[in-house]
């Protein structure tokens, strides 16, 4: 994939967790709190935790960072997917924002 495909594709997930944000809050009153400096995007929880996404340019990836552990994925044409789990990005994005919020939160690519 070249640098600007990469860039497409980065800027479309980054744009779709700040959509899927607006509209949980809107939705579900679950009191998200999003914020994005250059290519990081920082959600933060009532209860004051944390999800922390952002773009590895020189890696082509996207890494997670949650309570439960980091995450790097690389688009596979397709979908982002986990370097070692072979897990989709948004789904994993969702579980782990379910379980710091509580409740069942849902992120999807578009």
């Amino acid at each position: 994939m070249t640098d600007p495909e990469y860039m497409d594709r980065a800027e479309a997930a980054l744009a779709a967790i700040e959509q899927a944000c607006d509209r949980l809050n809107d939705a579900l009153d679950v009191d998200l709190d999003n914020q994005r400096v250059g290519g990081m995007i920082t959600i933060t929880f009532a209860n004051g935790s944390q999800l922390i996404v952002n773009l590895q340019k020189p890696l082509q990836e996207i890494w997670l960072a949650a309570r439960s552990g980091g995450y790097h994925y690389r688009h596979d044409g397709t979908a982002w997917v986990d370097t070692k789990t072979g897990e989709e990005f948004f789904g994993n994005l969702s579980r782990e924002a379910t379980l710091q919020a509580g409740r069942p939160l849902a992120f999807t690519p578009g």
